[in-house]
């Protein structure tokens, strides 16, 4: 079982790897950094089509290896 969970934790973060890569940035530099954050935060930009589905993507990832460490920490652990 140990051996299971351990399988499924690299290929999340393999995953997670490869969704992080595959987006493109949000901003260019230190101008899109103060500019490109106040527009984000407030709305004006809203991610469609491909840049939706890498976002959603990711989080699933991130949640999976997020569980799946805590899981095979405690059954290690024991």
């Amino acid at each position: 079982m140990e051996t299971l969970f351990k399988i499924l934790l690299i290929i999340s973060s393999l995953g997670l790897i490869a969704v992080v890569l595959l987006q493109k940035g949000k901003s260019a530099g230190l101008s899109g950094a103060i500019s490109g954050g106040a527009e984000h935060l407030f709305g004006k930009q809203k991610a469609r089509g491909l840049d939706l589905l890498l976002s959603r993507v990711t989080i699933g990832f991130a949640v999976s290896f997020f569980i799946l460490s805590l899981v095979v920490a405690y059954v290690v652990g024991n």
